[in-house]
């Protein structure tokens, strides 16, 4: 059995006071410590709180009469040692339970009883498989995993098989560094992307996000290939975690746009403003997903789905914009500075702005334009001879081929290439959106196009991204997607000139998301290529998240019979699998009460047992010359490469 990081680290400490803890080399006595951590032990305590580990992690400081008390949180420290009972005493009771408690324990264990019902962390939800497809990359795992339990989950983990393709090397070149380069990632998107977190921290200027859809029931045209339909309370939690990790990586001014549906945009708009804070929110944008249907619920047609939008940015910044095409005129009286007609009043009326109130003279012709009373003059009387003699303000019968009969604010060119603003994003933006030019069927033909249409369903449509990319973007900014799918966004960013990175769990990462990339790459002409000159190039690395228990985890999961369950499990224990450190695996597979139960139910129980600690190597397990052993050195010295060099 393999131990958490928290308790390898007590035990390490209870060895230091000889037999008290340990009836032998390895056999803790359990109940002595949570005896001697009951009554405070002083010599126990002090040790363990000099441990900066479990001072961290169990400690907590208060403020009483203004001054600052810390506080050892007893009781869960002392729940890492109960819980070791239940689960090698009785495997049944590994299960979640939901029922009576007091202190966060089941009234087996206290006589204090209030109700309770137990947080579903589910920080993995791993493949989000349907439960009857066997070909998925990850099972679809929904258990309590407690704080002490996933000290390791998130930390930086090992890539293998890197591999860089560009149009020399189509079919991919082995390469053994990083260079900034597009990336894309196999395996589970929540741990890949704190992998990412030192390298990207603060730089990615878009994610774009096509989540998993919240149903209230399983709708066959809109099911993704992974398992869209949640319990409610595991679909948020599952975004939340995955949310928080993204917020870190936004730069300063980046936006976020998070494609849901009306089954589940409400409840994610008050998750999303609980991580990104309502004050950054941007705005929810419609899309339409089709043009009408007639057998629906209510006889009611709901023809689009939505796009959430936070930013990292504040108010006045420019989080959206867009480059206007603007007309110049070139006249003598200002040669070598082209200029463009603006509007010079104002919205409010003569009676707001009596210092605008006045009749506005041609200084060349003599005649005179009336104020409106409605819309002052944006120009003060005062100030007028100014801005008239630095050219800002125009009449209609200074020239023979000016239309109009008001006067004008006139703006020159190098003014408005002086500023470097991008003009507003405006409702016409949205009608793009919503007047179907982004519908789904349109994403459909992309693919079928590409591929079999059997290959991937209901890809989100290049011009979508596209136009995303346009009022949010520059060429070279960061565009990250961590449902990759398709890799619609990746091939987007690739043909407008963004980098990007994509990650993605599932298996057809191989077969669709990397081969629709070598497509772009050799100069497809689908989806927004003839409208951006698409003519090919680009390049971008693939690597993936090098396994651990990961393997076991699809083994079972595709286990058939009780006895390839068997064998995978006996395989696992003589490999020297990570199991959770409160199972006694051996132990559970002679219970007969376990050898009476469902396969189904087995391969959920071996699921439960596997250390999700373990589920892929840890970059600190470069250290180990074993792990070495299973790299090339080119794994080596690419991990080297993309973390920085630094020391292991």
């Amino acid at each position: 059995m393999i131990d958490s990081k928290i308790m390898e680290t007590t035990k390490s400490i209870l060895k230091e006071f000889g037999n008290t803890y340990f009836s032998d080399k390895d056999t803790l006595k359990r109940n002595k410590v949570i005896e001697d951590l009951d009554a405070y032990t002083p010599m126990l305590m002090k040790a363990l709180l000099a441990n900066q580990l479990i001072h961290d992690t169990y400690t907590e400081s208060i403020v009483i009469d203004d001054k600052s008390v810390e506080i050892f949180k007893l009781n869960e420290f002392i729940e890492m040692f109960t819980y070791k009972e239940y689960w090698q005493d009785s495997y049944t009771k590994f299960e979640n339970k939901i029922g009576l408690t007091a202190g966060g324990k089941f009234i087996d264990e206290t006589a204090d009883v209030v109700l309770d019902f137990p947080f579903k962390d589910t920080v993995l939800k791993a493949g989000m498989t349907k439960e009857d497809q066997k070909d998925a990359d990850e099972p679809f795992l929904h258990e309590t995993i407690a704080k002490a339990e996933i000290d390791q989950l998130l930390e930086p983990k090992i890539f293998v098989n890197a591999t860089k393709y560009d149009k020399e090397n189509l079919e991919g070149v082995s390469t053994d560094k990083f260079d900034d380069e597009n990336l894309i990632i196999k395996g589970n998107n929540l741990i890949a992307l704190h992998s990412l977190k030192e390298r990207y921290t603060g730089r990615v200027k878009l994610i774009y996000l096509d989540v998993p859809y919240f149903f209230k029931k399983t709708i066959a045209e809109d099911a993704f290939k992974y398992n869209s339909n949640f319990h409610f309370s595991a679909w948020l939690t599952f975004l939340k975690n995955r949310l928080e990790i993204a917020k870190e990586l936004l730069s300063e001014k980046g936006s976020i746009w998070i494609n849901i549906s009306e089954d589940g945009m409400h409840y994610l708009k008050v998750l999303a403003d609980s991580i990104f804070t309502s004050d950054k929110f941007v705005g929810t944008i419609p899309r339409k997903t089709r043009n009408g249907k007639s057998d629906v619920p209510y006889n009611l047609s709901q023809d689009f789905d939505w796009i959430l939008v936070y930013t990292a940015g504040l108010e006045n910044d420019e989080i959206m914009g867009r480059e206007v095409k603007r007309q110049y005129l070139e006249t003598e009286d200002f040669p070598n500075r082209p200029w463009r007609k603006a509007d010079l009043t104002s919205q409010r009326t003569v009676q707001e702005r009596p210092n605008s109130n006045y009749t506005m003279v041609n200084p060349k012709t003599g005649k005179g334009y009336p104020v409106n009373p409605k819309r002052s003059w944006a120009v003060a009387k005062d100030t007028f001879q100014e801005w008239y003699e630095n050219g800002g303000i125009g009449f209609p019968d200074d020239y023979a081929f000016m239309s109009g009969d008001r006067p004008f604010r006139r703006i020159f060119k190098d003014e408005d290439n002086a500023k470097n603003k991008s003009s507003a994003v405006y409702s016409d933006f949205l009608l793009k959106l919503s007047n179907g030019k982004t519908i789904n069927k349109l994403g459909n033909d992309q693919i079928d196009n590409l591929f079999d249409r059997d290959d991937f369903d209901y890809a989100k449509p290049e011009e979508l991204l596209s136009e995303i990319m346009k009022v949010t973007t520059t060429e070279h900014d960061m565009v990250l997607d961590f449902f990759m799918g398709s890799a619609t966004t990746q091939a987007v960013a690739m043909k407008m000139n963004r980098r990007f990175i994509g990650i993605e769990q599932m298996d057809y990462i191989k077969t669709v998301s990397v081969e629709r990339l070598k497509k772009v790459i050799a100069g497809e002409q689908g989806g927004i290529s003839k409208d951006v000159n698409w003519q090919g190039g680009g390049s971008f690395v693939y690597a993936e998240l090098m396994e651990k228990n990961q393997g076991y985890l699809k083994d079972i999961q595709h286990a058939e019979t009780t006895k390839q369950l068997e064998d995978v499990v006996n395989r696992m224990i003589a490999g020297g699998a990570d199991f959770d450190f409160r199972v006694d695996v051996e132990k559970v597979m002679q219970d007969p009460e376990y050898q009476a139960m469902s396969l189904a139910d087995k391969k959920q129980l071996m699921i439960k047992v596997i250390d999700k600690n373990q589920l892929y190597y840890a970059y600190s397990d470069m250290e180990d010359r074993d792990v070495q052993e299973l790299m090339s050195e080119s794994d080596i010295a690419f991990n080297k490469s993309f973390y920085g060099e630094r020391d292991l």
